[in-house]
């Protein structure tokens, strides 16, 4: 989370700081607890074939897309409407 708090300084007397914007960060400490947990056979070939279907059917959009459109292309460059 940010906040963002505006704060004007008139620089009076000497030494003068140089003109700018400064920017002054204050950090929270953040504790992450990790357990690791053994997963059975069955939820790591579950696993398996979610990422094996995932890559076949972007694979399969991808190949629509190339026939599709090479399909397109040689309807128009057969009508002469290419160029």
């Amino acid at each position: 989370q940010f906040s963002v708090t505006e704060h004007f300084r008139e620089a009076i007397g000497y030494p003068r700081p140089p003109p700018g914007v400064y920017f002054f960060y204050e950090f929270s400490p953040i504790k992450v607890d990790f357990t690791e947990e053994n997963t059975s056979l069955l939820h790591f070939l579950t696993n398996i074939c979610a990422i094996v279907g995932g890559i076949f059917t972007v694979a399969g959009i991808i190949d629509s897309f190339v026939y599709h459109g090479h399909r397109a292309i040689k309807k128009k460059m057969e009508i002469g409407k290419l160029g």
